[in-house]
């Protein structure tokens, strides 16, 4: 990888061996010291132009795992506030000697602009408006593949039915699963009103589910989405109350899931919108799981952007030490 922009950027080869560096470091963070001496010398720097809780502490503790030095920028007290352009900006942060820049924005295409400023820091994608989330549909897929080992389910993903349900018009996650899933074999339905299914879907590779219990019936992974309300989302629905009664994971369709279904979230949860509260905190909710296993796969993608020559080959040793 030069950057990750995208999880086209990848292809499938590419989340393969992603998802199989990740399962080291996964190990790794089970150990007493949950540090590896892999990129002690580098230096990343977080990018942050729009609020996270979630990626941002993910992103920074994977690399402090590997031994980075980690620099937090904050825009609000930047001096974009004084009239520097964006660019300008990235330029005087990379000429610091930065070695990866993990850029998060809420318009589309900045860290691919910012990828093409920069000379020799590699760029990655942690959120750019309503396009892509790439690391989201990476640890969504690892965990997905976890979970199913451990249910002793076969952990390949072809053939899997995942369903999409919610916001999917504002949401850069779904289009990164899309590509994530898709690519490693599975079959996706989106479940959403009208008005929240993005204006066009060709060159989507899914279906439209047109009843979404039945759908919820059939799914392996039920993916939910939260309603963006800050993309305006609110404008798209009759009311909050209508949503949850139609498109809702209620305790009423939770029953209809089949007991080896996986719920997923990218978070935040607004419970009792998309998901009911109860339901949040079934065994078949891995949300807090996504969340430790973002460390891994950030780690992962950190590695393989920045680490030894050789890239996967020689994580055993580097872990080792």
């Amino acid at each position: 990888m030069t950057h990750l922009l995208s999880v086209a950027d990848l292809g499938r080869d590419g989340i393969d061996e992603v998802l199989r560096v990740a399962d080291a470091f996964a190990e790794v963070a089970r150990r007493p010291v949950r540090k590896v001496p892999t990129l002690r010398g580098k230096a990343i720097a977080t990018l942050f132009f729009e609020e996270s809780t979630r990626t941002r502490l993910s992103f920074e503790t994977a690399a402090k795992r590997l031994s980075a030095d980690v620099l937090s920028f904050a825009a609000a007290s930047s001096s974009l506030k004084k009239g520097e352009s964006l660019r300008d900006t990235v330029e005087t942060i990379e000429a610091m000697g930065i070695d990866a820049l993990v850029v998060r924005h809420s318009a589309a295409g900045v860290p691919q602009q910012v990828a093409r400023w920069v000379r020799s820091s590699k760029v990655v994608n942690a959120g750019d408006g309503w396009h892509e989330h790439p690391t989201q549909a990476l640890l969504d897929c690892f965990t997905v593949r976890q979970v199913r080992a451990e249910q002793g389910r076969d952990p390949r993903f072809e053939g899997l039915q995942v369903l999409v349900v919610g916001d999917v018009r504002h949401s850069r996650v779904a289009r990164s699963q899309v590509l994530a899933y898709s690519l490693l074999g599975a079959e996706v339905t989106l479940a959403a009103p009208a008005s929240l299914l993005p204006p066009s879907l060709e060159g989507w590779p899914v279906r439209v589910a047109e009843d979404l219990d039945g759908a919820l019936v059939e799914a392996d992974v039920v993916s939910l989405l939260r309603l963006q309300a800050e993309r305006g989302s609110g404008a798209f629905v009759p009311s909050l109350r209508e949503y949850t009664a139609g498109w809702g994971l209620t305790s009423r369709r939770a029953a209809l899931l089949a007991p080896t279904t996986i719920v997923t979230h990218p978070g935040p949860m607004v419970r009792g919108v998309e998901i009911a509260g109860d339901v949040a905190d079934l065994p078949q909710a891995v949300v807090t799981r996504q969340v430790t296993n973002g460390v891994a796969v950030r780690m992962a993608v950190l590695f393989l952007l920045l680490g030894a020559p050789g890239g996967a080959e020689g994580l055993g040793k580097e872990a080792d030490g």
